[in-house]
């Protein structure tokens, strides 16, 4: 690619493509955007080269980012003689920030290679909005020094750009990434189930939850260590005592909301398997469900 800004194609212009290509555009990269469906290319008209399909795309562009909906498509755009991979030109590289298997990743790895191109594997979050103003988060697998080729581009389309580590770990961050979110959302539903049994405006209750996540901080919270097993004598002492008066009060308001739970005739599955893990999430004690921490665990707390 040389020194100069590499240029760009995207294939795929749905929620997520359609604002990485808008950034890229804005950005000033040399772009070129791909989709069957016509309808999708014509807002780019006036930015952007319309391609008559991948191999068309990949012959203009240094970087080929893939924004389709999954495997099957991955594939299908890049493999055989109308795929991307078919008019790339050496040196040039495949960034996936479609959600797929790390063995699809491998497989199209496997491929360019053949053709002496790269691929990085990109998970994305932030969603539809994100995309729209080119604040995605980026979680890269690949070569390092791939990902310093690619930066102009990837810096066009994401607010925080982060390497985790080799090929496939991009998207496996990214499929951890989302467990928190969902994992979340069940919790505030079965909290929701809760207040609403007690009678309380869930309406209010989103609205103090928001309020007092400004202070209390979010699911990232307890992220602060390289690893989930039990602290060892090597943490230090106010780490230690931190984290077991935090599991302290987990465990008593925890308990508290099971018996309001129980009073109510509410259950609250969520609410007793935390409880039962709070030590292990306070990172005190292996988990009793033979979570990583206790694969990993060095010993107990000290």
């Amino acid at each position: 690619m040389g020194s100069t800004t590499p240029t760009a194609g995207v294939i795929g212009l749905g929620d997520i493509g359609r604002g990485v290509a808008g950034a890229l555009a804005r950005a000033g990269i040399g772009l070129t955007v791909c989709d069957i469906r016509a309808e999708a290319t014509e807002p780019f008209a006036d930015t952007a080269r319309i391609a008559e399909g991948p191999a068309d795309l990949a012959g203009t562009s240094d970087v080929i980012v893939v924004a389709v909906v999954n495997d099957a498509q991955v594939l299908s755009v890049l493999d055989g003689d109308a795929g991307a991979l078919a008019g790339a030109k050496p040196g040039s590289a495949v960034v996936v920030v479609s959600t797929v298997s790390p063995d699809t990743v491998r497989t199209v790895a496997e491929l360019a290679a053949a053709r002496g191109v790269d691929v990085l594997d990109c998970g994305v979050s932030g969603g539809t909005v994100a995309s729209a103003e080119g604040t995605l988060v980026s979680m890269l697998g690949g070569d390092e020094d791939v990902i310093d080729r690619v930066r102009p581009v990837l810096d066009a389309f994401s607010s925080l750009v982060v390497r985790m580590g080799p090929l496939g770990a991009g998207l496996q961050a990214k499929l951890a990434r989302n467990l928190v979110q969902y994992a979340s959302w069940l919790a505030a539903y079965e909290a929701q189930t809760l207040a609403e049994a007690a009678g309380i405006d869930l309406l209010k209750l989103a609205e103090v939850i928001r309020e007092s996540d400004k202070w209390i901080g979010g699911s990232s919270r307890l992220m602060f260590r390289p690893t989930v097993a039990p602290v060892t004598a090597d943490d230090p002492q106010l780490v230690v005592d931190a984290l077991q008066a935090g599991a302290g009060l987990a465990h008593k308001d925890l308990q508290a909301a099971l018996s309001l739970g129980e009073r109510l005739g509410v259950s609250l599955p969520l609410a007793a398997m935390t409880e039962a893990r709070v030590d292990a999430v306070f990172m005190l004690a292996p988990d009793p469900m033979g979570g990583a921490g206790t694969a990993t665990s060095t010993g107990g707390a000290p």
